[in-house]
């Protein structure tokens, strides 16, 4: 932890004389190089003024007890100082220079504001916010709280010290903690540039400390399956029934879209007749809270029956027997390798295989995948049409090698 530095000092505001020539005394507070100034409501003449002491100067009755009424303030500006930092309470200038005051209202902390904003989204679950967005916010508070604790050796900060240092710091705080990826690190960064929004917006700090700040995403290469590597999955002869079954999941997901959260909450209620009486997938997405609407295909089909019976359902009412997301992707490593599949096989390939090697490949259009999919976004669902131009410009580079 940094130790705050506190030092303060009277002077005289020589520009602005009275009609009897004096001038107002003000007090100036500064920790760590942050000001506050206060009017001690006091006024002397600057002849009779000592800026060297910072003290009227002789020994006069008035001198006398101005000079004892500054001293008796400085000293309870050190005690307060002193006694916030025995605490370790969170504070700065301005705090010290409200506590001299005597005023009662306190500033607003980071954490106690974050915490706010998350009670309020985990009381609109399911109307305005999706669970997922919920603990977002919630890793990215605990994440600010231990970057908190470790940099500044207290348990929270006033939300006015939070300068872009500050931003730049956690951000920093973040990459060496290695929590993830470039772009997951950002997502954080993001997620609290949306609690200074808010403290910007409602007075508590002067200005927005993200004014200069810009996210870093690193462009991502979706990597999908091939229609050979799908097919060659498909077909895979698997002796172990748990192999099985996570390879049996993860194809119906390259058929119907579902991420992980999703599947693993299907249940019955997600099953809905629609046009000419076929079965349909109506499920709304853990990630969005957008709807997701997928006509189930014949192989999806299959699977949902051939796991009618699974022992799982009397407990869960999932209609997939899905474990957990680190046992599933470490079985589809093995699964990958059994087919000689090259690419680093994770479940949410399944997701990016269903929107570009089933779908637009095949010619459904954009904004029918979108649908499906469950983007609130079109510019979200591009991204993969952009795997598939890229495909195509691959394939025609070979073409134009042989001619």
């Amino acid at each position: 932890m940094e130790t705050k530095t506190f030092s303060s000092i009277f002077y005289l505001r020589n520009s602005r004389l009275d009609k009897n020539g004096k001038a107002g005394i003000y007090f100036r507070i500064t920790v760590n190089g942050q000001r506050a100034e206060l009017s001690i409501k006091r006024k002397t003449s600057p002849e009779k003024w000592c800026s060297a002491k910072g003290r009227i100067k002789g020994s006069s009755k008035e001198a006398k007890e101005m000079n004892h009424y500054m001293d008796q303030l400085e000293t309870k500006a050190y005690e307060i100082y002193s006694k916030l930092m025995v605490k370790k309470k969170p504070y700065n200038a301005e705090t010290i220079k409200n506590k001299l005051l005597g005023k009662g209202t306190e500033h607003k902390t980071l954490l106690a504001i974050y915490g706010e904003h998350n009670a309020q989204i985990k009381e609109l679950i399911g109307s305005d916010y999706s669970y997922g967005a919920y603990r977002r916010h919630v890793r990215t508070m605990n994440h600010l709280a231990r970057f908190i604790q470790k940099e500044y050796k207290v348990s929270d900060l006033y939300v006015m010290e939070v300068d872009l240092n500050f931003v730049n710091r956690f951000h920093h705080y973040l990459k060496t903690q290695k929590i993830g990826n470039q772009n997951t690190v950002t997502k954080y960064v993001v997620n609290f540039k949306k609690i200074m929004r808010m403290a910007f917006a409602n007075n508590w700090v002067k200005k927005d400390p993200f004014y200069s700040w810009k996210a870093e995403w690193k462009k991502v290469e979706r990597n999908v399956l091939t229609e050979a590597e799908l097919r060659s999955l498909i077909d895979l002869q698997l002796e172990s029934k748990s192999l099985e079954q996570v390879r049996d999941i993860f194809v119906f997901c390259c058929f119907t879209g579902l991420a992980y959260v999703d599947v693993k909450k299907l249940s019955n209620s997600h099953i809905v007749n629609g046009i000419e009486g076929k079965r349909w997938i109506k499920i709304k997405r853990a990630k969005t809270d957008s709807l997701s609407s997928v006509p189930l295909l014949p192989i999806a089909e299959k699977i949902l029956r051939k796991y009618e019976d699974h022992s799982q359902k009397l407990i869960t009412a999932a209609l997939l027997p899905v474990i957990s997301n680190q046992k599933t992707n470490a079985y589809l490593k093995e699964i990958a390798s059994a087919c000689e599949i090259k690419k680093k096989l994770t479940f949410h390939l399944a997701r990016h295989t269903f929107a570009t090697t089933v779908t637009l490949a095949n010619g459904i259009s954009i904004e029918s995948v979108s649908k499906m999919l469950g983007h609130q976004s079109l510019k979200t669902t591009q991204i993969y049409a952009k795997v598939i131009d890229k495909k195509l410009y691959d394939d025609m580079s070979i073409l134009q090698g042989k001619y």
